[in-house]
Formats: C-alpha cells, structure tokens, sequence
C-alpha cells in the first residue's frame, strides 16, 4: 500500500482537497483523505497531486523530422504552400514507410519516455504517415508493441484516411481504405478508432461519411479531424456519425458546434497546432462550452507540431483560448479520457479507479499556467507505482 501523504493540494472532480493524502493499493486509488496510513509513503508537503495526463490525439508513429519548414513558415508559407515544396504530410509518409518496425518502434519509444516524464500516462496514437495497406499496418503493430511494453497505455486508432498519396487516384485510394485496410485492421484487432481527415483538399463530408461508415461496420467508434482550416460541415458529421470525438474545429460553424452538444461529442482541441503554425486563430473553446460541449485537450504530437508537453498544452489552452486552469486540467484529464473512451478508469483521482497520478512541485493546480516554461512534474505513478 503506497500512501501519498499531506499534499498540499489534490485535484479532485468537485474540486480540490487541501493538505489530504491519497492511499493506494494493488494499482489503484483505495481512499483520498487525512490521516491515513500505509507501507510505503512519498511525503507530497507543499505539493499538488493531479490525475495523469490523457493526451488523446497524437501521431507519435512516424520517421524523419521536418525542421527545414520552419523557415518556410516564417516566411509566411502556408500548410498548402510547404506541402507543394515537397514537405507535409507525404515528406513524412515516404520516410515512414522507408523505416522498419523497429526504427519506428525506437523512435516512438522515445517520444512516449518523453511524454511521461512529463506526465502523460495515457495516449491515443494514430496511424496515418503510411497511406498503404503494409505500412499502416506497420504503424499499428508498433502501436500495440508500444501498449505491451511501454509504461503509458496507448490507445490506437486508425486514420488511413489522413491523406491521399500520389501514387493513386483518390476514388480508388478511397475504395482501398473502405475495402482493404479496414478488413484488415478489424480482424486483427489493431484499432479501437476510425479517423478520417475531413477538410477541403483532403476528404470531402460525403466522402468522410463512407470511410467513418465503414469502420463502424467493421466494429470501430468514429472520430473526425474536423474543421481545422475551413467550416467544411466536419462537426455536423461527427454529431451524425455519434462519433466519440471532434478534433481541430477552428472553423468550426455555431450550427455544428451545437450539434455536437446535442449529440454528445466530445471536442478535442489542439492549441499547440495553431501556435506551431503561427496562426492567430484559435479553437473557440469558450463558445463550445457554453453551448454544453464537453472540451479536451490534447498535443497533436507529430512532425509538424513536435511538442509531448501536456502541460505546454494547458498554457496554451489558458492563455490561448481563455480557459481557466481548472477546466484546461480537466481537458486534459477527464475529458480526454472520455475522448477515448477510459474515462471509468482513468483521468480523475476517485475511489476505484486507476492510480495514475501526477506530483508537481507546486502548491496548487494553478501553478501549471502560471509557472511556465518548465516541467513541475517531480513524479509520475501508473498503476499504483512510481515510473
């Protein structure tokens, strides 16, 4: 029994707790309160518990890095612009598929051992950078590899449909994802999710609607890249869909963003993008809330937003997109955890549930927006122990 002892602060669903402890046994959170006893004991004075991060899109599968678009970005290129000067997402699918599973095994390893020091303790990872039936599988299986063996649980998701590549005709790149990889993908069990990039230039809303229809046939939940560059009806598919997520929604339209409250859709929003993209827009995280949207957080960790930082995240989501620290840690949190369907296990300190808990070296939750440009995580515990 591993008792946690006189925290300053632990960040509880109804609020916090002040100078309480929180004991564990077998993995889990047995009792959350004062003068409790256990074996073996972290003293947590002056500190704050919190849940383990939840970072609940990520595409931490991948090889080669894209530095050499930065300058193209400070000079004012578009995402549109790189892609054409041979960078974007078909840069990174070529050095992808290049890489053997164990390359990418080691690199994702690496981006994982970085994430948790951090504090993540659950991911969702996507497939994407292989855009054909063996390298997408490829991805996956790395992804299961990293679930067995890595501290974090990792979550996968298939997004087959992030892209089109260039060397077939998009019809037929559609009739491949619906016919061949996602047969594929459900029978050996490599997904939980279906993903699909709806936006201009990419997947249209009908074309989305086939893809997500299919991997629901076939036993996985939608989620939608949705809205990130232009109001293109991605939010009203995901409520149409009941899928479990809505990613990106800059552009999100009012009508969409109402449906998904309706419908129950979580939003997923990406702050990190926007400021990697030196963009002055961001997702207009108070509007959906206000409409009863429920708001994760999440990295979007890729090549071309390179960050594992939830707490970077958190800032941003703060000084960004106006939400208060309470709500940016419960997007990060409990929320992302419902974004990817653990939210009975994971994502918030309560009794029965999964020990993963986070100790910052501060003496309250708001020091995380606060205390900038720094890692406050002193230790991260996953199922009860400390990693």
């Amino acid at each position: 029994m591993l008792l946690i002892k006189d925290a300053s602060e632990i960040f509880l669903p109804d609020g916090v707790q002040k100078n309480a402890s929180v004991l564990i046994e077998d993995g889990r959170i047995k009792k959350i309160g004062k003068n409790l006893e256990g074996e073996e004991i972290i003293d947590a004075r002056g500190k704050t518990i919190l849940p383990g991060f939840v970072d609940c899109h990520t595409h931490a599968i991948f090889a080669g890095s894209r530095e050499f678009e930065l300058e193209m970005k400070l000079n004012g290129a578009s995402y549109e612009d790189i892609a054409k000067k041979g960078g974007g997402i078909n840069y990174t699918v070529r050095k992808t598929r290049e890489a053997s599973f164990q390359q990418l095994f080691n690199e994702s390893k690496k981006r994982l051992d970085r994430m948790l020091e951090y504090g993540t303790t659950t991911a969702e990872i996507k497939s994407g950078y292989g855009l054909n039936l063996e390298s997408e599988i490829k991805i996956l299986k790395v992804a299961n590899e990293l679930n067995r063996k890595h501290e974090i649980d990792i979550v996968p998701t298939f997004l087959g449909a992030h892209a089109v590549p260039p060397e077939i005709d998009k019809d037929e790149y559609i009739g491949l994802v619906m016919d061949e990889m996602i047969p594929v993908v459900a029978e050996k069990k490599l997904a939980k999710f279906c993903d699909v990039f709806c936006e201009n230039g990419y997947f249209t809303v009908d074309e989305s609607r086939r893809i997500l229809q299919a991997g629901k046939e076939h036993g996985m939940t939608p989620k939608i890249h949705a809205d990130e560059f232009s109001s293109c009806g991605g939010a009203g598919l995901a409520a149409e869909m009941n899928a479990i997520s809505a990613d990106h929604l800059l552009m999100a339209s009012d009508d969409g963003i109402k449906r998904m409250a309706t419908a129950g859709v979580n939003a997923v929003l990406l702050p990190a993008v926007p400021f990697s993209l030196m963009q002055e827009r961001y997702a207009p995280a108070r509007k959906m809330m206000k409409e009863g949207v429920r708001v994760a957080l999440a990295t979007d960790l890729n090549p071309n937003c390179w960050t594992e930082n939830m707490q970077f995240v958190i800032q941003l989501a703060c000084f960004k997109m106006g939400m208060t620290p309470r709500e940016a840690i419960e997007g990060a949190t409990i929320n992302a955890a419902r974004a990817v369907g653990m939210e009975n296990e994971v994502g918030s300190i309560e009794e029965g549930k999964k020990a993963d808990l986070v100790i910052i070296d501060a003496p309250s939750h708001v020091f995380i927006p606060y205390h900038f440009g720094v890692n406050l995580v002193e230790k991260v515990i996953k199922n009860g122990k400390v990693v």
